[in-house]
């Protein structure tokens, strides 16, 4: 049952990704209709990740008090409201630009819970050794839902307009919110399809802190933690890079390598099928290194090995003269940040227990106002420098975040007893 649910996880994550990457799809005729300049359009960019960012705290605290069942039920369906409304503001009104940056403010606000919830329900469900496989899989919804946006919604598109694919979105989103509601429950002992034997295998994996009902957040030792500064900062890095991909690439690819409309929605889902094949790879691979060297070795090792990786491939492919070797290459620094997805989540789960939905919460703001500055800074920088110097840019600061998970150790527990298991533990533990 447990990994029914994060199938379910899966899917609302795929959606989220269509839903805020659609209007990088759109974008070009968006702006052309709203008589709005690239950095216009990065204000509307921006103004997402801003309001998704500003709640990501109250969402995971949310989550902790009121269960990751309703608040991900409650987040999908705001969140699918504020998609329709954005093909709803008129050509004609007065401030167009106003009400499109505050409808995608609101979109924001509404999509801030659902990461952090969605980790409160890994930290009471998941079993320490499962948590890299089960983040894998639901963050494989990120590349999932943003590969889908370019070819799915420039169909709608080229058949009903840019506004159809916002109502697509939305009623997609819905329907997913009212399946997860029935089929979802906050708990394990609390699910009537959860067998006994199934639920003895989580408890003796999750541990007593993460059962634990909710409490007071110790936020003086969030604030603290050189986990969480340590984790936060290299989410940030995380995010500046990928919002390129998800914000510009596809622009990148019509408007600087020359691509006509059905070309660069081909091309630009390679980094993003390279996100979702990644991200399940560094989950196995997340898991067996924790088995077998321990969780540092496994969270943090390959965190920062992929981050490095990364930066490699960003400076190699913003020099290539082939505009299909530049993709390739570029969708391999994609693939390979994504390596890294399922260690912030796992690491994050495994030291912060019953509080994982708040430092969770902490951790993404950090990355959404990494996204959010790329937003805005990449297509000044392309104009100011060129695009190779917008590349090279995200380059270096993947090594700053790589650089900081030499502070993260998953072991060092937030409040309580130490937390972690050793590899030998972990092994006898994977054959209940």
């Amino acid at each position: 049952m447990r990994y029914f649910l994060i199938f379910w996880l899966f899917l609302l994550s795929t959606i989220a990704f269509l839903d805020r990457t659609n209007i990088s799809v759109t974008g070009v005729a968006l702006a052309r209709d709203y008589q709005l300049s690239k950095i216009q359009l990065g204000w509307i960019f921006s103004a997402f990740l801003l309001g998704y960012a500003s709640c990501q705290v109250p969402g995971g605290w949310l989550a902790a008090r009121a269960g990751p069942r309703r608040v991900l039920t409650g987040s999908v369906l705001c969140w699918g409201i504020f998609t329709a409304l954005t093909a709803v503001v008129p050509l004609q009104a007065n401030h167009a630009l106003f009400w499109l940056i505050l409808v995608r403010f609101a979109l924001g606000m509404s999509e801030s819970a659902v990461y952090p919830a969605a980790n409160q329900f890994v930290a009471r469900w998941i079993p320490l050794h499962e948590r890299g496989k089960a983040n894998g899989w639901i963050f494989a919804g990120v590349g999932a839902g943003a590969g889908l946006a370019p070819p799915l919604l420039t169909a709608i598109m080229a058949r009903y307009g840019w506004r159809a694919s916002f109502w697509f979105c939305a009623g997609v989103g819905v329907v997913a919110a009212l399946i997860w509601y029935v089929v979802a429950r906050d708990r394990p002992e609390s699910h009537p399809r959860v067998s006994a034997a199934e639920l003895a295998h989580i408890q003796a994996g999750v541990g007593s802190e993460a059962r634990a009902e909710s409490r007071a957040v110790p936020w003086g030792a969030i604030w603290l933690s050189k986990e969480v500064w340590a984790l936060s900062v290299s989410y940030f890095a995380f995010g500046y890079v990928i919002w390129i991909f998800f914000s510009w690439f596809f622009i990148y690819l019509a408007e600087v390598r020359g691509l006509n409309l059905a070309t660069s929605a081909l091309y630009s889902m390679l980094p993003f099928a390279a996100m979702t094949v990644c991200c399940l790879t560094g989950g196995v691979i997340n898991d067996w290194v924790a088995r077998r060297y321990g969780l540092r070795w496994g969270r943090c090792g390959l965190a920062g090995v992929a981050m490095v990786i990364t930066a490699v491939f960003l400076v190699c492919g913003s020099m290539a003269q082939s505009t299909f070797v530049a993709t390739l290459v570029l969708a391999g620094g994609a693939g390979a940040i994504y390596l890294s997805q399922s260690s912030f989540w796992s690491a994050a789960s495994d030291f912060a227990g019953a509080h994982t939905g708040v430092v969770s919460g902490v951790m993404n703001m950090a990355c959404q106002i990494g996204g959010a500055l790329t937003a805005s800074l990449t297509p000044w920088i392309a104009v100011q420098f060129g695009w190779n110097a917008a590349f090279l840019a995200a380059a270096a600061v993947a090594l700053v975040g790589a650089a900081a998970w030499v502070c993260v150790d998953p072991r060092r527990p937030l409040v309580g007893e130490r937390v972690g298991l050793e590899p030998a533990v972990v092994e006898s533990r994977s054959a209940v």
